[in-house]
């Protein structure tokens, strides 16, 4: 999940100001998290807390709810924030990335990918509830989880492709198409799932290690944040986090969020360990 941390921290400032290039600072005074980590957060402790389907629903809500009213001024979406305060929260049929880009606990979570399916449809129907909403969200928790299992990076572009998104095979989503015609008027906008979680599948499948993914997630445009964010959740369970990285991107995190995340890579192992 620090993947996506930092793809959004990185991403952040490019968001209303994109870049086409790849060689910006990686980290700077500009640099702040987003939603996209809040939201992140409150996912990976509702999947730590919860022992049923039900009850990680119930805990979704409960987390992000906490999360997001602690942390109000993250660059929401407006139903969103209605849905963070409203007395009785519902699912308003979104198919934004919003659901994408919470996304990748589930993926190092689950122990098949049944269970990413059923994890990733808990925690995205709570609000986006149309079905392209559950498929940039499963999409995503997919990759990450094929990655986390040390599958061949080809291998998980083949099954995203033939499973999610076909047009994954076409001209028009490599890196260089992207780079050249991608921006925040790309197809129905990027900030639907349909014209962002593709886009970043495809980064990923070009990218040539950790940094190089976010790099190319943020110069094609776009929603740069949160296609980071998208980025380098796939990017953590694949390649890993180079140390430095690390350590600068915790620099932007509160105290409780680094519990959090540390607490989660310990669920994790633990999990792993048990295989």
């Amino acid at each position: 999940m620090l993947g996506a941390i930092i793809g959004d921290i990185v991403g952040s400032r490019f968001e209303f100001h994109n870049t086409k290039h790849k060689d910006f600072d990686f980290f700077d005074e500009r640099c702040d998290f987003t939603d996209d980590t809040v939201m992140t957060v409150a996912v990976a402790e509702a999947l730590m807390s919860s022992k049923s389907l039900s009850e990680l629903k119930e805990n979704t809500v409960d987390r992000m709810r906490r999360y997001g009213q602690a942390y109000p001024h993250r660059s929401y979406g407006g139903m969103f924030r209605h849905w963070l305060i409203t007395e009785n929260p519902q699912p308003y049929n979104s198919f934004g990335n919003g659901s994408a880009m919470r996304i990748s606990p589930v993926g190092f979570f689950a122990r098949s990918d049944e269970a990413v399916k059923k994890l990733s449809a808990a925690v995205t129907s709570v609000t986006h509830n149309h079905p392209e909403g559950i498929k940039g969200a499963e999409a995503i928790a997919m990759a990450i989880y094929w990655a986390h299992q040390n599958e061949d990076k080809e291998e998980i572009f083949q099954y995203i492709a033939k499973y999610y998104y076909p047009e994954l095979k076409t001209d028009e989503l490599t890196y260089k198409a992207l780079h050249e015609n991608y921006s925040w008027e790309y197809g129905l906008g990027s900030v639907t799932c349909q014209s962002s979680v593709p886009q970043a599948i495809a980064c990923f499948h070009e990218s040539e290690g950790f940094e190089d993914a976010i790099r190319l997630a943020v110069s094609i445009g776009g929603d740069s944040d949160t296609i980071a964010a998208m980025v380098g959740g796939i990017a953590e369970a694949y390649y890993g986090i180079p140390e430095e990285i690390e350590k600068q991107a915790y620099a932007f995190l509160p105290e409780e969020f680094k519990t959090v995340i540390a607490t989660f890579r310990k669920t994790i192992k633990n999990r792993t360990d048990k295989r």
